[in-house]
């Protein structure tokens, strides 16, 4: 390795140290100081400088969990059913773990997480399954998808997109929420991959569903 190679090999590393080591410096507004954070929790959603949500994720998986401990004793228990159980756990557990998912993007990582975390909770649920040699078992993700009638976590969450991006639509032009949601970004994407956006994963689910008319159906409100 030459001097002027190991020089600048040197160079990168001790750049890509300074760049991780880096504090936040501190805003001055009106002679007041602001301190810069990088990522901080509203109204239970949490926001950060990179827009991801993995670690909002993070969080409300943790409160859910945190949910479903609290009430333990009643998903243990053989004397609520079945059906109880699971209407608890729709209207106590998930709206937890889905809270704010009307503006999600749904990436396959965090759907996978969605999915693990309401498994988790329903194999508890339903307990295993016995096999005929005797011989007992975790239920399949496809038993349990069918004991809930496929209304799993996912599916939920995109329900609930579809009526905010109906419920959008059907604001007037002057609002500021329709506004901000029509709005453009007057610059140019960075190189690379297009991150995915709200609005064209909303759309996908639209194309699913074959509605290609959804800007006249959109309109009536109960349909």
């Amino acid at each position: 390795m030459s001097d002027e190679t190991y020089i600048l090999f040197h160079f990168n590393i001790g750049d890509v140290r300074t760049r991780k080591e880096t504090q936040l410096n501190k805003l001055i507004v009106d002679n007041k100081h602001i301190d810069q954070v990088r990522s901080f929790s509203y109204l239970g959603t949490v926001v950060n400088g990179n827009n991801t949500l993995e670690e909002e994720i993070r969080e409300i998986i943790a409160k859910g969990n945190k949910a479903f401990c609290a009430n333990k004793t009643l998903f243990e228990s053989n004397l609520v059913s079945r059906k109880s159980k699971f209407k608890l756990y729709w209207s106590v557990i998930r709206p937890i773990a889905v809270y704010g998912c009307e503006t999600w993007v749904l990436k396959e990582s965090i759907i996978q997480k969605l999915y693990v975390f309401e498994r988790e909770i329903l194999r508890k649920i339903c307990g295993p399954t016995k096999e005929a040699n005797g011989l007992w078992r975790i239920k399949i993700n496809k038993k349990l998808d069918e004991l809930i009638k496929h209304r799993n976590i996912i599916n939920y969450a995109k329900v609930q997109r579809l009526s905010w991006f109906g419920h959008t639509n059907r604001m007037p032009d002057t609002s500021i929420v329709k506004r901000i949601h029509n709005w453009k970004p007057f610059t140019g994407r960075p190189a690379g991959r297009p991150k995915s956006i709200w609005d064209g994963d909303v759309r996908n689910d639209l194309r699913k569903m074959k509605l290609a008319k959804w800007a006249e159906q959109v309109q009536d409100r109960s349909k």
